[in-house]
């Protein structure tokens, strides 16, 4: 979520690689493909616009919706402990290894010195429990780039969008994907809506060159229980598990067999658990 100020940053910069001015009428005489290959530039840079651009330029996308006031008044998390959807029900989770999709900096490839400034640029400035090397001692810099990563940008987000929802009087039920079938990508970002689309197919798993050994046996397993899950919550408001509530925490964790356990993060939950999410804006102006 960015405002105004950081979103005209974005547009602006993108709208300079093409040369043009970032309004509707120049833009729309672009053609798609250099608009994607004008982004992608850019994504290459964002690192370097750290300091304007804040966490933004961490990420691995420029884009994200705009509080704008008007069609997106507040941020979510803002909304919800507000009650603003007191009267509706909220399916949220995530998958384990979100990140990794995202990862190219893999193995030793990440050095102390990238994960320090990505500690600095993402993860909160201080907490009760210590920070991600403490907590995760026997993480590897390329493990803890991902952590972080992971927890900023979907995990911890999703989790606290669950709070906020039972701070604000509605009913939330959680989730975490942690089957997998390859050991490259894990339970990488989108994977559950693969499964629950039916879009990952036995053929797929089993050709895959890092699949499982019993990845092409459970897939279809994995998938029904999360689509039945799904469907069951979108009919009935109810897809089998206890409500999400900040002292439990109830989530159903989906592996060969789904299990129903406390949320399973808890390290990464200490870290975070006195940040407040909220929308991301523009650090300065060059």
């Amino acid at each position: 979520m960015c405002r105004r100020r950081l979103a005209a940053a974005i547009s602006a910069t993108i709208a300079a690689e093409l040369g043009v001015r970032a309004t509707v009428g120049e833009l729309a005489r672009i053609s798609p493909r250099a608009l994607i290959n004008a982004t992608d530039a850019i994504i290459q840079r964002m690192p370097e616009l750290v300091e304007s651009w804040g966490p933004m330029a961490l990420t691995p996308t420029p884009f994200s919706p705009i509080v704008d006031g008007d069609v997106l008044p507040h941020a979510p998390w803002r909304a919800l402990v507000g009650g603003a959807a007191r009267g509706i029900d909220l399916l949220v989770g995530h998958t384990r290894d979100e990140f990794r999709l995202f990862n190219t900096r893999l193995g030793s490839e990440v050095t102390d010195e990238q994960v320090s400034a990505t500690l600095v640029g993402l993860a909160p400035a201080s907490n009760s429990s210590g920070g991600y090397r403490t907590v995760y001692p026997e993480a590897t810099p390329a493990q803890l780039y991902e952590l972080v990563n992971s927890d900023w940008l979907f995990r911890m987000p999703s989790l606290h969008l669950a709070d906020a929802q039972h701070a604000g009087g509605g009913q939330a039920w959680t989730y975490e994907l942690c089957w997998s079938y390859n050991q490259e990508q894990g339970a990488s970002h989108s994977l559950d809506l693969l499964l629950v689309l039916g879009t990952l197919s036995v053929e797929d798993v089993r050709s895959h060159p890092s699949a499982g050994m019993n990845a092409a046996d459970e897939v279809i397993g994995v998938a029904h229980h999360m689509r039945t899950d799904w469907l069951n919550f979108a009919t009935t408001g109810n897809p089998g598990w206890a409500p999400y509530d900040p002292d439990t925490r109830s989530t159903c964790v989906y592996t060969a067999e789904p299990i129903t356990q406390p949320y399973p993060e808890e390290r990464s939950r200490h870290i975070w658990h006195t940040h407040r999410f909220d929308t991301l804006d523009l650090l300065h102006t060059e």
